[in-house]
């Protein structure tokens, strides 16, 4: 039954931790005050670079990435069992997986190198961020194109409406990223629209896996673990 509350925690305690870094940046007064999705002026980063914030930052996302990779491996199998109900033989889990786990392990490096100065440390700051976006994007859309399949071929009509909604959160946050390498190619100054667009992209990659608790509920996922009896009683 816990299991199940895995894709709540990884959906929503990233956000809660950037939203109350962010107020509790500008109550210290580091950060200016202003309505980021919109107006961009500042990052996602600058919310957990600076104390006081930082600790709460830092404190909530390296966590983070270690339940994040755990999805991953949870969502691989909670597949598997779609497939082998539907007599499917699985391909594509383990791709998942790989690419699910490596955005977690950029999470990692993204957090670690966070606030700290030099032109290194700066290259593995943006190396990680710029890595745990695309490897959880792409996993993202893999996990729901083969998701879709298998529930439209179970016929579970709760499960295929809410991945088609994964399916679009995922494709916003993918066009999002190749729109802002186009703009910042042609436009002088787009550090407002890729921080706009930074702040979408994290809150829509984030309720991905907030709908994904909504599928497992509805297909009673639940994890368990067992001994080989026969081997026990050996010891």
């Amino acid at each position: 039954m816990l299991i199940r509350l895995l894709p709540l925690i990884t959906g929503i305690a990233p956000m809660l931790a950037i939203h109350a870094s962010y107020l509790i940046g500008i109550r210290a007064g580091i950060l200016p005050a202003c309505i980021p999705y919109v107006e961009g002026c500042l990052s996602i980063s600058a919310t957990g670079r600076y104390p006081p914030a930082s600790f709460l930052f830092k404190s909530v996302m390296m966590p983070e990435a270690i339940l994040m990779a755990a999805y991953w491996l949870f969502s691989v199998a909670w597949l598997r069992s779609l497939e082998r109900s539907a007599g499917r033989s699985g391909v594509g889990g383990t791709t998942i997986a790989v690419f699910g786990v490596a955005g977690a392990l950029s999470l990692i490096i993204y957090v670690t190198f966070l606030g700290s100065e030099g032109p290194v440390y700066d290259f593995m700051r943006r190396f990680g961020v710029y890595l745990y976006f695309l490897f959880t994007v792409i996993a993202q859309l893999i996990l729901a194109g083969k998701v879709l399949s298998v529930s439209s071929s179970l016929r579970i009509p709760g499960v295929v409406r809410i991945t088609k909604y994964q399916l679009g959160v995922a494709l916003v946050p993918f066009a999002l990223g190749i729109l802002n390498m186009v703009l910042k190619s042609l436009l002088d100054d787009a550090v407002a629209l890729e921080r706009i667009i930074e702040w979408i992209f994290a809150l829509l990659m984030h309720t991905y896996f907030l709908l994904s608790y909504f599928s497992w509920r509805a297909t009673g996922f639940d994890a368990s673990f067992s001994v080989d009896k026969s081997r026990v009683n050996r010891i």
